[in-house]
């Protein structure tokens, strides 16, 4: 069985079970963490997640953040001059964070109790923010579950984005093919 196929499976199994409600936000996210290499197997089986999440009961939406960055970038007043001088762009990260969480945060409003927002795109925030910075702006707004597919890893609770930056311990749950 390849990677994706166990890693479909295992969501399957874990979004199946009873749901705890009164959970803390961070206890609300769920992070699929596969092998970047997978990035286009986990794409392509994205409706069979999505068919799980159905079959358990839940409500499934979609978020792919892959266009993210070069959406708000395009948006920008001063693209231009980021061009010329990448290195004055570190300045206005804080603002791309800043408006990736509201741009979640508000897609997050027409989720319930019972619904899986599953974030696509991870990968491709990569180096412009990191991915907890995020999520720990986010996670209070969870109503149902937060899926964040992760290509990355996850060894005694710390989480390495493309198996590029320093790890982060976090809370979530991790959801492995193994």
């Amino acid at each position: 069985m390849s990677e994706a196929e166990a890693l479909v499976r295992a969501y399957g199994k874990f979004v199946a079970l009873p749901w705890r409600t009164r959970l803390a936000g961070p206890q609300r996210v769920w992070m699929v963490v596969y092998d970047p290499r997978q990035e286009r197997r986990i794409r392509r089986r994205l409706p069979e997640f999505e068919l799980a999440t159905r079959q358990a009961g839940h409500e499934w939406r979609l978020l792919d953040l892959t266009d993210a960055f070069p959406q708000w970038l395009a948006a920008e007043e001063y693209a231009e001059a980021y061009f010329m001088d990448p290195d004055a762009l570190t300045i206005a990260l804080d603002d791309f964070v800043s408006s990736l969480a509201t741009e979640i945060r508000t897609f997050l409003e027409g989720s319930d109790d019972d619904t899986v927002t599953a974030l696509l795109g991870a990968g491709a925030l990569f180096p412009h923010c990191r991915v907890s910075q995020v999520i720990e702006v986010v996670n209070s707004s969870v109503a149902g579950r937060l899926v964040v597919f992760f290509p990355g890893s996850y060894f005694d609770n710390v989480y390495r984005l493309l198996n590029a930056r320093d790890g982060w311990n976090y809370m979530a749950v991790p959801i492995t093919a193994s």
